[in-house]
């Protein structure tokens, strides 16, 4: 078996080679793309794990909180972006259960399948390229994703290509198709099946944000960003949509086709490129755009801008690694981050800070420190993971000259996704300890400083008071719709979690002050509503627990799309997938 191993690293970076290989259908293949089956939340012999669901939020943030805990999913995205982007007929089927994905393979026939998937999900990807060999062995089978990484993942499963890096450049080379034409971006909700509080999240045309994809990678670099390893490592990124101007173009088509204000902007490092992010604002500026931005920075990327930039800009929510307290990394070097953090939330700007627990000088005597320090920073929300040398990273490297990586016998690429244990020899933190330590951090953060969905309420607050007379009318439009709501059902959900959290008092004397502070700021008609909404909220808190005690999961649905017009009536539902044009 013969297997392919390709690394794309994009336009202008050379950094590795690639290889050039065609199929000879062209972009007259036909291609299947699919994300690794579900269900996710569960244990099962394929490496699913009950800890790992396949949410962002309840995985890796929110995941002590209980009923109060943000629960959605994500759309895979890249899978989105290549299907978009490709000439040849291309269906793509994202979150299928194992018989769905059966199902696919029995009713069409491909010339090309392409799976993606994490390094946790190596024992989903094992199993469904066995199933495409059994199936549809005509096929030519590609993997991708972060799981690409895995060093001897070409002796391990039976594919014809694994692809590292860039998949929409790969796949137009592969096909024969214009490599630089220009990119098509997806419509897509940035979040699926939201749900908080015991209340679904609308997930309709004007409710919630839309996914933004500038570009995957991060020039800092930083020595555990799986992402940054992926694609080109430190100096390098990749960027789909170079200019303000592009971006400007995409936003108002999405804004057009799904009726949102609000961009959650998947990019590792969005403001690093000031000029792009300037050009965006100078165009919001002149066509009187009140957009919302949810984007990712690093804190040395942060201090190129004025607050009243990042105002203008719409910057609303931000999530920024913290990493630890006296770290090495470049990005944060010379920040004091508690200090920024606090500028940003003066401003109205919700922050998501991540906190690695288990760098090299952790133990578990100095632990409490470290927690201490990012607690402390009262972020929005708290991201907490365990330092994990992943495949393909520097660290991994390191490690792997050390001779301190677990053997897979030890350890299966299952458990590999940092809210478990390390996948190698601590020099500090015994092997098991590091779970119990993981733990204590989300449950400090949860203790002192609530409730996340609750917090940002804080924040919002605080923005709009300071910016509602702003200058520019589109800024002050832009808070006023932060704050909907808030006189009334956020309100009310505060009214409850103070009866929630009645044996917690400091933390129901800062739940009392901000409720105090909303009913100063929007009257009697708040002070009214409050306990009858405050009612309806603790029994959904209630009957959510419940829910939650019985064990129970939530799993993504199906999605089944294509570039192509589908005939009518198109068999499980297919539709045509929406996309802007640059």
């Amino acid at each position: 078996m013969a297997i392919s191993i390709d690394v794309v690293s994009g336009p202008g970076n050379s950094a590795a080679p690639e290889t050039h290989a065609r199929h000879p259908l062209g972009s007259k293949a036909r291609v299947l793309l699919s994300s690794v089956f579900g269900p996710y939340g569960q244990d099962d012999e394929f490496g699913s794990r009950q800890i790992n669901p396949m949410e962002l939020w309840h995985n890796q943030v929110t995941r002590v909180q209980g009923p109060f805990s943000v629960r959605m999913f994500h759309r895979s995205w890249g899978l989105m972006l290549m299907q978009a982007n490709m000439e040849a007929p291309c269906t793509c089927l994202d979150f299928p259960t194992l018989e769905r994905f059966v199902e696919e393979l029995k009713a069409n026939t491909y010339d090309v399948i392409g799976i993606s998937g994490i390094v946790a999900n190596f024992g989903k990807i094992q199993k469904m390229c066995a199933l495409v060999r059994e199936h549809q062995p005509q096929a030519t089978l590609v993997v991708g994703g972060h799981v690409s990484g895995i060093p001897d993942l070409g002796d391990r499963i039976d594919a014809d290509h694994i692809v590292r890096g860039d998949g929409v450049r790969w796949f137009r080379r592969f096909l024969g198709e214009d490599e630089d034409r220009p990119m098509k971006h997806p419509v897509v909700h940035a979040g699926v099946g939201g749900r908080v509080m015991g209340f679904n999240f609308p997930n309709d045309k004007g409710f919630g944000s839309a996914t933004l994809l500038p570009s995957v990678g991060c020039p800092m670099g930083c020595n555990f960003c799986c992402t940054s390893a992926l694609f080109g490592g430190k100096g390098n990124a990749i960027h789909f949509f170079e200019s303000g101007d592009d971006l400007f173009q995409i936003m108002c088509g999405i804004e057009k086709e799904l009726k949102v204000r609000a961009f959650f902007v998947m990019d590792e490092n969005f403001l690093l490129n000031r000029p792009r992010a300037l050009r965006l604002l100078e165009l919001m500026r002149e066509h009187d755009k009140a957009w919302v931005l949810y984007v990712f920075s690093s804190a040395n990327a942060l201090r190129q801008y004025t607050s009243e930039e990042l105002v203008a800009l719409g910057v609303s929510w931000l999530w920024i690694g913290l990493e630890g307290k006296n770290g090495k990394y470049e990005k944060t070097s010379g920040v004091d981050t508690h200090k920024l953090v606090r500028e940003l939330q003066e401003n109205g700007t919700r922050v998501l800070g991540s906190t690695i627990i288990g760098l090299e000088d952790h133990t578990p005597e100095n632990i409490a420190h470290a927690i201490e320090h990012a607690v402390t920073h009262r972020t929005d929300f708290h991201q907490f993971m365990l330092y994990m040398p992943m495949a393909g990273t520097p660290l991994w490297r390191e490690m792997t000259a050390k001779g301190a990586m677990l053997s897979a016998s030890d350890m299966a690429e299952a458990d590999m996704h940092g809210q478990f244990k390390f996948n190698y020899r601590h020099p500090g933190i015994p092997a098991g300890q590091e779970t119990d330590l993981l733990m204590r951090a989300f449950d400090e953060d949860y203790r002192m400083n609530g409730p996340s969905v609750l917090r940002m309420v804080r924040t919002a607050l605080r923005g709009y008071q300071r910016h509602r007379r702003h200058p520019e009318p589109r800024v002050r439009r832009r808070f006023q719709w932060e704050v909907k709501g808030f006189a009334t059902v956020y309100a009310g959900a505060i009214w409850a979690a103070k009866r929630w959290f009645a044996s917690n008092p400091k933390l129901v004397a800062d739940l009392d002050e901000l409720l105090r502070d909303i009913h100063r700021e929007f009257g009697w008609r708040s002070r009214l509503v409050t306990p009858i909404l405050g009612r309806i909220v603790l029994r959904a808190l209630k009957k959510e627990q419940r829910r939650i005690d019985t064990g129970h999961t939530l799993e993504p649905p199906t999605f089944y799309e294509s570039n192509f017009d589908p005939p009518a009536n198109a068999a499980f539902g297919l539709r045509r997938q929406r996309w802007i044009a640059v």
